[in-house]
C-alpha cells in the first residue's frame, strides 16, 4: 500500500517549574523521537494514558504544534519546509476532530455556518450553494436538515460530535486524525460514533489516526496500533499482535484495565524522568540496565517492542 504520512524521530518540548514555589525549570519530552508510517485507506490507532504524550503528537503532525525536532512527510512533501500559505492550501487535506464537540464548536454560529466556512474557504462552494452541500454533509454522518439552522447547544454531545465530523470530512480530506473522540460521550453514543467513524472510511477510502486511552476502542477501530508512554513508543505493530500478543508490560497492562483488572495509577510527565527506560518505576520485570539504557523499539513491521525482557 502506498504510505500518506511518514512521522520520523517527532519531538516536542516543554519547560515547566520543578515546583509551585521553584523558578527553577525542566524539560519534558512530551513527544520523544516518535515515527511510523501510515498508509492510504488505513487507520492508524495510538494508545495511552492521560498525559503520555498523544494528544501532543497528533497536534504536532498536522503542525497546530510547531514540533521542535524530526520530519513530518504527507504525500512526500516535508511539512516542515513549507511556509504558512503552503500549510493553508493543505489543511483541507488534513483535518482534526476534537475530545469536546461543544467546546471546538462556536457557539454563536449556526450548522450551515460552522461547516459552510470550509466549504467556501475551500472553494468547494460559493454563499448559494453552502445550504444544500451542508445539508448533503449532514446526511452523511446522520443528522436530518432540520440541523442545518440549529445552535451548539440546541444539540446533544453526539450530534454535536457528528457536525464536528461533518465539519472534518466537508473538504474531502484524505486524512483525518481524531484526539478522543468519544470519550467525552455515553458509551450507548461511543458506539454509534465508532461505527460511523469506520463507515466514512470505507465510503471515502480516508486515512485515519484514532488517539484514545482506551484499547479496546482502539483495537476495534484500528489497522495497526502504537502504545505511548511518556512520549515514547513502548509497542507498536498490526492490532492483531499488539492486542492478542502484548510484549510490553504496559501494553499488558492497558488490556488488563478493560478486563476490570487493573486499578488505574495516574502519573506526571516529570515522574522518573530521568531513567533510560520510561516505565521503570511500574515495571515488575525491569533490570538494572533498564534504569540507564533507552530499550530502542525492535521488531519486524509486524511487531515491535522497546523493551529489555531477553537481557
Amino acid at each position: 500500500m502506498d504510505t500518506l504520512l511518514s512521522v520520523l524521530e517527532l519531538k516536542k518540548t516543554y519547560e515547566v517549574k520543578r515546583s509551585l514555589f521553584s523558578s527553577k525549570k525542566e524539560v519534558i519530552n512530551a513527544v520523544d523521537s516518535i515515527s511510523f508510517d501510515l498508509s492510504k485507506g488505513s487507520t492508524l490507532g495510538i494508545v495511552g494514558e492521560s498525559g503520555s504524550g498523544k494528544s501532543t503528537l497528533a497536534r504536532c503532525i498536522l503542525f497546530l504544534e510547531k514540533p521542535d525536532g524530526g520530519k513530518v512527510f504527507f504525500e512526500g512533501r516535508d511539512l516542515t519546509t513549507l511556509k504558512k500559505s503552503e500549510m493553508r492550501s493543505l489543511r483541507k487535506d488534513m483535518q482534526i476532530i476534537f475530545q469536546d464537540p461543544y467546546s471546538s464548536l462556536n457557539p454563536r454560529k449556526k450548522v450551515y455556518e460552522t461547516i459552510g466556512e470550509a466549504l467556501i474557504f475551500h472553494g468547494f462552494t460559493d454563499k448559494k450553494g453552502v445550504i444544500s452541500q451542508v445539508t448533503d454533509i449532514l446526511k452523511d454522518v446522520g443528522l436530518d436538515e432540520d440541523f442545518v439552522f440549529k445552535y451548539p447547544h440546541e444539540m446533544s454531545g453526539g450530534q454535536r460530535q457528528r457536525v464536528a465530523i461533518g465539519r472534518a470530512i466537508a473538504t474531502n480530506p484524505k486524512l483525518i486524525v481524531a484526539d478522543e473522540p468519544v470519550s467525552s460521550l455515553d458509551v450507548s453514543i461511543q458506539a454509534q460514533i465508532i461505527n460511523l467513524f469506520l463507515d466514512i472510511k470505507e465510503k471515502r477510502n480516508i486515512s485515519m489516526i484514532f488517539v484514545s486511552h482506551d484499547l479496546n476502542i482502539v483495537r476495534f477501530i484500528s489497522d495497526e496500533i502504537i502504545v505511548v508512554f511518556k512520549g515514547r513508543v513502548v509497542e507498536s505493530g498490526k492490532k492483531q499482535e499488539v492486542f492478542y500478543n502484548p510484549l510490553h508490560p504496559y501494553t499488558k497492562m492497558l488490556i488488563e484495565s478493560i478486563k476490570g483488572d487493573f486499578i488505574k495509577i495516574g502519573f506526571d510527565m516529570k515522574d522518573d524522568i530521568a531513567y533510560g527506560c520510561p516505565y521503570y518505576m511500574r515495571c515488575t520485570i525491569k533490570k538494572e540496565r533498564c534504569r540507564n539504557e533507552k530499550p530502542s523499539l525492535i521488531g519486524d513491521d509486524t511487531h515491535k517492542v522497546a523493551c529489555f525482557m531477553d537481557g
